[in-house]
């Protein structure tokens, strides 16, 4: 296991602390497909087509817009799905921010705080750090899809601006109030389609994570600790404290975060024609409850607020910011949350 557990890091790293060129999203692609072949139990899927990403991931591709423009910028969908050998007993499904650099787009990060904006990608790294774990153990009964959203948030004359009235895979109507609240963009229409995959194929004991290094609130509130953040079906079975006390087994420490109604109302639409409000335009460090707020976004934008304890197709989700925990430049990245996900998971 511990083998495993640092090959997964080892991947997770060298990803995460690829420079905004060598881990631009097409690089990302072909370093995935390297490091897990074309026969070996992780399955691995890459979406090029701009096409299908204005048809399927809407919110993802006007991120996407400007980047879209330079060849070895433009954005990846990567999938990596493992299936066990026996019966599986529950579904892991991570989908992990990967926006390879972060300008910030039209709002754009002034005063010397872009630099370091490549680990921006950390989340995603974290998730392909985790199937590699995954590959090596091939656990027997665990089903583990992950979701690599490789994206650079760029700044041109194609760039998405805020106002900008969009519509998700969802059919949820979002205007967009910051562009450098792009990472819930990125995530926003996968984990959409991970919502229906286990809805239509009615997956085993699903739990559904997005991971990224979302907020800079996230890294005041708890300092180098991943955040975790559930909502009710995941509260409901005491997931966030389970969670904490396998990161704190292996040193990978989480917070415990609760979202509440007034987070979601943050979030809901306050002018006429749209449902829901993508972010405010302040900085999350500014704003008050800006890590939790995400969250909400996340679910308003993809539905899962319908899945909640009290309906007829609960769903658990688990958002896990990571901004204090994946390690700065010019620290080397930590693989965070490699291995609490692994002690909960595959331990």
């Amino acid at each position: 296991m511990v083998q495993a557990l640092e090959a997964g890091r080892f991947v997770a790293r060298d990803i995460g602390g690829g420079d905004p060129e060598r881990m631009a999203p097409p690089r990302v692609a072909e370093y995935v497909l390297q490091a897990f072949g074309q026969s070996g139990p992780v399955k691995v899927t890459v979406l090029d087509d701009p096409r299908v990403f204005e048809r399927d991931y809407p919110l993802f591709q006007a991120v996407n817009r400007a980047a879209g423009t330079v060849e070895r910028h433009r954005g990846r969908i990567i999938f990596l799905e493992y299936k066990p050998p026996k019966t599986a007993r529950k579904t892991v499904v991570l989908v992990g921010k990967g926006v390879t650099y972060d300008t910030g787009g039209a709002d754009i990060k002034a005063g010397g705080v872009m630099a370091g904006m490549s680990r921006d990608k950390c989340g995603a790294a974290a998730v392909a750090g985790f199937m590699k774990v995954v590959e090596q153990q091939k656990p027997a009964d665990v089903h583990v899809i992950g979701v690599l959203c490789m994206v650079r948030n760029s700044v041109g004359e194609e760039c998405y601006v805020s106002d900008e009235m969009l519509t998700s895979r969802a059919g949820v109507r979002v205007r967009v109030g910051n562009t450098d609240a792009e990472g819930r963009m990125a995530m926003a229409d996968a984990l959409c389609q991970m919502k229906e995959r286990v809805l239509s194929e009615g997956l085993p004991d699903p739990h559904l994570y997005t991971i990224a290094t979302l907020t800079g609130h996230a890294v005041l509130a708890v300092g180098h600790s991943a955040i975790v953040m559930d909502n009710g079906p995941a509260r409901a079975v005491d997931h966030g404290l389970k969670l904490q006390r396998a990161g704190e087994t292996v040193g990978d420490p989480f917070e415990i975060s609760v979202l509440r109604r007034e987070d979601f109302d943050f979030h809901k639409g306050k002018c006429y024609g749209e449902d829901v409000l993508q972010a405010n335009n302040l900085p999350s460090s500014r704003t008050p409850r800006g890590h939790q707020g995400p969250a909400a976004f996340l679910m308003l934008a993809t539905g899962l607020d319908k899945c909640g304890l009290n309906s007829s197709h609960p769903i658990k989700y688990s958002h896990l910011d990571i901004a204090g925990s994946a390690g700065d430049v010019p620290d080397t990245p930590t693989g965070s949350p490699i291995l609490a996900l692994a002690e909960a998971h595959l331990g």
